[in-house]
């Protein structure tokens, strides 16, 4: 390896090396503490750094706590400690301490977050940090050069993401590659392979080695490092640090490492690992490996290394018995950092005077009004942006396979409106790095049956981030994503629903507007949510005239989680929402000309949160209930509605509480089989009749 220019003087690197001796001391001093205090239940979990420290240390030499980003994995206990986080604030999350600052005693151990410093609270996911932290430095290149409020950049940060080899198998990671790779990045990734995940070796994982694999991907500097060696991961570092600062290109260093602990305090390896190799693994310990070469070199003598592990002990000592007496958490602030929605005022009808816009386009309008607004918004997705931009003055443009993006790109840009690869999790992964450093994301799913992949960054990623970074980092992302059925051959994967799979997911705001004046409002709301946000636009009312609304009039913002009546009625209430809001009131019109019944129709418009308020005070007046919704009926969101009234309304009823829904069944192709399966005018008037009849 070519020595570095900027490498340190002899006398330099020897105090770097003991400095980094002694925190490589107190890190492993904090695992074997937190080992001991778990088998006295005062800790709950413990997984360990030990093995990674020289990697780690050596590395951390040429990082900027609280300059560059860190997406960190639960390995990375010694950079953590030389990015500034204290011992004492380690062992406040150990024992699950309110006063613990990555999280307030809601992550496990080891589950980094400091805002200061720039690392981004970490979840358990293994590789699902690596798309963030893609977004986190697309972010990096967005900011620099533009004044945006709450986001700024430095002109030569970088973005760290370390991962097992084991997570190297998921497909996130390879996604995360392939957006850092074609953009040319600022991102170090950072492979620390101890030969196992959990009890799987590396051999089973994938047919060789990381740094093989990748070698494919242009433009990505490719680093191999014995980890180990705290002097060949300083200069090792030093040279794949400078690459990305001088924007290079992204950087993958691939490090051996040792692992001499267990996985975890669940673990024990001794089952599944010879003594033999347990042995080298002691050979090879790299605070040993340490040691030995700073006494070779008359650095420091037996005693003084003796002294610096003493000092690294008795420092994590006494942080353990200060953590031991700090607060612990009141259940009382559970729900704290759930969601922080913003207040919005009932803006009252809005004007009759604005020019008369379908669904599709009345969101067309807003996300262009939004953007004029606000340059931290940025659309991306799925064929959204309008042409390749050397020929986007001669074609009309794709504008999304609805439309609804139709000019975004040729009125601001391909750097706030452009396409994405064909890969979900990417898509939602980058907005969430994005949207965490400051910027409004809106990403584009284009069908809602194929959000699936993208399911571990909107839940596990996005819609926990507020909460278990205790407040520290919040995810202002909106979501659009088409979705639903009533489309003659649409078929399984072009008809679903499944919102109240959304709908169960603390954190998320869903979004579900049935016409184009709410949609306009709503979309408004979702804009000034510092959460992320799911808006489901029903692909068969994009174009319906009976969604027409004049376009409302600038500032009229819906308050979120208000349903509103569509329908007033005395004789039976329907809660409903999206494309079935339409049916009720036809079957209330069958209803009308039968018997003279009154309907009163609630659409709910908004479901996390949903306005139960309104619902309740209809069932006051009308004692009769019918909750009807497209999506199937076992499970689905009506579900909880129905159980809510049942609960919260019971002396207000004469009647069971009614549902309406899909059969459990996929949509067919058919046209017939899918009106069969899906709710129809007719199964909703006969659910009515039921109702009306008790």
């Amino acid at each position: 390896m070519a020595h570095h220019p900027d490498a340190p003087s002899e006398s330099a690197l020897a105090t770097e090396a003991l400095a980094d001796l002694r925190t490589a001391h107190v890190s492993r001093a904090l695992d074997d503490r937190e080992i001991a205090l778990q088998k006295q239940s005062r800790v709950f979990f413990q997984i360990s750094g030990a093995g990674h420290e020289a990697l780690l240390l050596g590395l951390a030499r040429s990082l900027r706590a609280g300059y560059d980003w860190f997406f960190p994995y639960y390995r990375d206990r010694a950079l953590m400690l030389a990015l500034g986080v204290t011992p004492y604030e380690m062992l406040l999350q150990a024992v699950g301490s309110a006063d613990d600052p990555a999280s307030g005693g809601r992550q496990m151990p080891c589950h980094w977050g400091n805002r200061d410093l720039h690392v981004v609270s970490q979840t358990s996911a293994t590789g699902s940090q690596c798309l963030p932290a893609v977004g986190c430095a697309e972010a990096t290149r967005y900011i620099q050069g533009r004044s945006l409020p709450g986001a700024e950049a430095h002109g030569d940060e970088l973005t760290y993401v370390s991962l097992g080899e084991g997570a190297t198998s998921e497909g996130e990671f390879w996604e995360s590659l392939n957006t850092a790779c074609r953009l040319h990045l600022p991102v170090l990734f950072l492979v620390a392979d101890n030969g196992y995940a959990i009890s799987v070796r590396s051999e089973d994982q994938s047919p060789a080695p990381i740094s093989e694999m990748v070698a494919g991907f242009r433009g990505l500097a490719v680093t191999k490092v014995d980890g180990r060696d705290w002097f060949a991961a300083r200069e090792a570092g030093q040279v794949a640090v400078a690459r990305v600062r001088a924007a290079e290109g992204p950087g993958l260093i691939h490090a051996t490492v040792t692992r001499p602990y267990s996985h975890s305090a669940a673990d024990t390896q001794a089952k599944y690992r010879p003594d033999s190799e347990l042995q080298d693994e002691r050979d090879h310990d790299p605070i040993t490996l340490l040691e030995r070469a700073v006494i070779a070199r008359g650095w420091a003598t037996a005693d003084d290394v003796a002294q610096l592990r003493a000092d690294g002990q008795a420092e994590v000592a006494a942080a353990a018995k200060a953590a031991m007496a700090a607060a612990r958490p009141s259940p009382t602030t559970l729900l704290s950092n759930v969601t922080a929605l913003p207040a919005i005022d009932d803006p009252g009808a809005p004007s009759t005077e604005g020019e008369v816009v379908a669904f599709g386009e009345a969101i067309r309008r807003t996300l262009h009004e939004a953007m004029a607004a606000d340059e931290r918004i940025r659309v991306f997705g799925e064929d959204v942006a309008d042409a390749p931009v050397e020929l986007i003055g001669q074609l009309e443009g794709k504008g999304g396979v609805f439309g609804t993006t139709l000019g975004l790109q040729r009125d601001f840009g391909v750097a706030r409106c452009f396409n994405t690869p064909l890969a979900e999790a990417n898509i939602v992964g980058r907005a969430v790095g994005q949207a965490i450093r400051g910027l409004k994301p809106c990403p584009e799913i284009q069908f809602f049956d194929y959000i699936w992949t993208a399911m571990q960054q909107i839940k596990t990623e996005a819609a926990t981030t507020r909460w278990r970074s205790n407040g520290a980092y919040s995810c202002p992302m909106v979501l659009r994503v088409p979705i639903g059925g009533y489309l003659a051959g649409g078929a399984i994967w072009h008809s679903q629903s499944g919102e109240s799979i959304f709908a169960h997911i603390p954190g998320l705001v869903v979004m579900y507007p049935s016409r184009a004046r709410d949609a306009v409002g709503m979309l408004r709301a979702a804009f000034r949510c510092d959460d992320p946000v799911l808006f489901l636009e029903h692909k068969h009312l994009l174009r319906q005239p009976y969604t027409r609304d004049p376009f409302p009039e600038e500032g009229w913002v819906l308050p979120l989680g208000k349903g509103t009546i569509d329908q007033a009625g005395t004789d039976l209430t329907i809660v409903t929402y999206g494309a079935t809001v339409e049916r009720s009131r036809r079957a209330s019109l069958l209803l009308a000309e039968e018997q003279g019944a009154s309907i009163e129709i609630i659409d709910l418009r908004c479901l996390i949160p949903w306005d139960s308020d309104l619902v309740a005070e209809s069932v006051q007046r009308t004692s009769r209930v019918l909750v009807v919704h497209e999506d199937i009926r076992t499970a689905g969101f009506g579900g909880e509605v129905a159980a809510w009234i049942a609960e919260a309304c019971f002396e207000h009823l004469d009647a069971p509480v009614g549902r309406v829904g899909a059969l459990d069944c996929h949509v067919a192709y058919e046209p017939t089989l899918e009106d069969a399966v899906l709710p129809q005018v007719a199964d909703i008037a006969e659910a009515a009749r039921r109702a009306l009849a008790y």
